[in-house]
């Protein structure tokens, strides 16, 4: 099986993540999502070819796992990132006449269901689609950029997916809103985010190191520093928490830190909340093993990869009930659900996790219960299932074709 992935983002590079790479957005839930489940297929011999972005300190071309090679695209400035997909565009088809089909990765990024389009039908082979967050039914306008975003991607999705022979959500709300909108449901499947196994074992301890010494209890936000994320709310939801303080460690990057660093300081926050930036994934299981609360306070979200390692760990998560969150955190079951943009709320249910020591082990015994068919052992093979099944349906149609 050979596969051409295409995404607008993947891991990063092996470089130092801070400076002008954090404005790429290096790490995030599509890019761990795409990386767990190529690195995962490359060990079960499929051959990937990666096409995506190319941010600063990044090389041209470089070889992916045992059989894969990942080929960036684009000037490493973030101001015309978009056109990675005009210098992708002449050699993308050359690239999937080697394949057996397409895998296109859709976030908030308008370039890659045309290029993957153009890549399956001029090499004439077909195309998949994972749905990482839907234009149309996902994405919340919020200022000038989300609506133009929305505006022009939501037609841009609907003709993309119509053309796939398969379509993958992560969640099965998304999966109900794609077949409204027309898809055959034989085509759409549900194939959420994996956790790998490096989310539980050690790591080098570096990140760890930068939370030693942090008064506690610590309550962890691990992420995009970025509007959607709303991590406003997080900061402000501590003025709420008096009787029981602790701190919030912010691990993490991107557009929205000098504002939320600003935030911190107006409300007098400056010594209970710590900004660390970015950490490498591999450092992911080290951070999470010291935190007594994680909180993902997005406004809009299909399903993040961080709420499943948070519960594969053991860490009590206290969430959103946004898009398709509560499909894995359930209410008092695996974990605590509060509404978007509510900071006193916010701090409530941290407060009570914090506070209810039979609630916290409740909360952390049927989270890593529950997140076991999250493994990346569990649903790498699905999607070779679907890879394999969609290829063989191509075979047979144009055997069936006349010459």
């Amino acid at each position: 099986m050979r596969v051409v992935r295409i995404c607008s983002v993947f891991e990063p590079p092996a470089v130092p993540l801070d400076g002008p790479i954090v404005r790429f957005d290096p790490v995030g839930g599509m890019q761990n999502h795409a990386s767990c489940f190529s690195r995962e297929l490359d060990r079960l011999g499929v051959h990937q070819t990666i096409l995506t972005t190319r941010p600063p300190g990044a090389p041209r071309t470089a070889s992916f796992g045992e059989r894969g090679q990942v080929m960036r695209f684009g000037l490493p400035t973030p101001r015309f990132r978009q056109l990675y997909a005009a210098q992708a565009w002449p050699s993308v088809a050359r690239v999937a006449g080697g394949g057996d089909l397409i895998h296109a990765h859709q976030g908030e990024d308008l370039a890659v269901l045309p290029l993957a389009r153009h890549a399956a039908k001029t090499a004439g082979v077909p195309l998949i689609v994972t749905v990482h967050t839907s234009l149309r039914h996902t994405l919340r306008v919020s200022d000038l950029r989300s609506w133009l975003l929305r505006a022009a991607g939501a037609p841009i999705e609907t003709h993309g997916l119509r053309h796939a022979a398969a379509v993958i959500t992560l969640t099965e709300r998304a999966q109900r809103y794609l077949i409204a909108d027309g898809l055959d449901p034989a085509r759409v499947h549900v194939l959420p985010s994996a956790v790998a196994g490096d989310v539980t074992e050690p790591g080098a301890g570096a990140a760890a190191e930068v939370l030693a010494g942090i008064p506690r209890p610590l309550i962890l936000y691990l992420g995009r520093l970025h509007p959607q994320k709303d991590v406003e709310s997080l900061i402000k939801a501590m003025t709420h928490m008096t009787s029981r303080p602790g701190t919030l460690v912010v691990v993490g990057d991107g557009p929205d830190r000098a504002r939320l660093e600003r935030l911190a300081e107006r409300l007098a926050l400056a010594g209970r909340v710590r900004f660390t930036g970015f950490v490498p994934h591999a450092e992911v299981g080290s951070v999470l093993r010291q935190a007594d609360v994680m909180a993902v306070p997005s406004s809009y979200e299909e399903l993040g990869s961080v709420v499943l390692e948070a519960l594969t760990a053991g860490v009590p998560v206290v969430a959103t009930d946004i898009g398709g969150i509560p499909e894995v955190i359930r209410h008092r079951e695996t974990g605590l659900l509060v509404p978007q943009r509510d900071p006193a709320k916010l701090a409530s249910a941290i407060a009570e996790v914090l506070a209810d020591s039979q609630l916290r082990d409740q909360l952390v015994s049927r989270g890593q219960a529950f997140a076991r068919r999250y493994r990346i052992g569990v649903l790498a093979p699905r999607l070779l299932r679907i890879y394999e099944d969609v290829a063989t349906a191509h075979t047979a149609r144009a055997t069936e074709q006349p010459a």
